[in-house]
């Protein structure tokens, strides 16, 4: 819900783990399916990394305890990780760090992965100082910021956890999804401004608004699979139950993700 960690598994067993969230060990914790099997074992395949945000790449170092999986990321989230030291904790003699190409698929535990570029930024932690807010920079293409299409079983599954538009070819890109997982963060763009939690607006962070004639919201009305909020900043009040904004959601046919939550396609 406030992370986006997802797994997803083909057949159970072998998992993939999409982004490496700072509470990765608790959400571990709270799935028996993710429990180790022997000791130091690991039901954990890979890790596919769609961008280097603290987000998503933090819990990679709850993962350094001798376990043998890879690490899958474009080239660029790669060398993040290269050049950080602290991410020598990971044993190169276990772990592998695969560099993947966008629209090239490659195999995970048995799914087929495609990557493919959205609209999206560098990690704020590796800014320059003084860009421009709200600026079309920050919808740039590229490697930094990445969607993935996940296909087994005859099913497709999206996975888009950090986008800062919807533009049309995203939503034709999209036509044969079974289930899509989105960008959830905010609800207004100045939400967290108003809310008096900081002065970044969601632009301004990577993320499209949902609400709004160019929000989430309304860009996805005409996809016919079942869509899931994710990655929800504590400022949305799509959180709230009973509010409004939850009812229009629901009304637009999106789910809130909840922690734990599962699914089967």
């Amino acid at each position: 819900m406030t992370q986006s960690s997802v797994g997803v598994s083909l057949d159970g067993t072998a998992w993939v783990v999409l982004n490496a969230s700072p509470d990765i060990r608790e959400q571990l914790a709270r799935q028996p399916d993710f429990h180790p099997r022997s000791l130091r074992g690991t039901p954990i395949d890979t890790v596919v990394l769609t961008n280097g945000d603290i987000d998503h790449i933090a819990g990679l170092l709850t993962l350094r305890e001798k376990t043998s999986f890879r690490v899958v990321a474009t080239a660029e989230t790669a060398g993040i990780l290269e050049r950080d030291s602290v991410f020598g904790v990971l044993d190169r003699s276990l772990v592998s760090l695969d560099a993947i190409r966008l629209d090239q698929p490659f195999d995970a535990a048995g799914l087929t992965i495609l990557p493919f570029a959205v609209p999206g930024k560098i990690p704020l932690f590796l800014e320059a100082e003084g860009i421009a807010s709200d600026s079309e920079a920050l919808k740039a293409m590229g490697e930094q910021t990445i969607g993935l299409r996940i296909s087994g079983g005859g099913q497709v599954l999206y996975y888009i956890p950090g986008c800062a538009d919807v533009p049309d070819w995203l939503i034709t890109r999209l036509d044969d999804a079974d289930m899509l997982l989105f960008d959830g963060t905010v609800w207004e763009n100045d939400e967290m401004a108003r809310t008096g939690t900081g002065q970044k607006t969601g632009a301004r962070m990577g993320h499209v608004s949902m609400a709004g004639p160019q929000g989430s919201i309304a860009r996805w009305t005409g996809l016919q699979a079942r869509k899931v909020f994710i990655h929800i900043n504590n400022t949305n009040p799509i959180l709230q139950p009973d509010g409004p904004e939850r009812a229009e959601a629901q009304a637009a046919g999106w789910t809130v993700a909840q922690d734990g939550m599962r699914f089967t396609l």
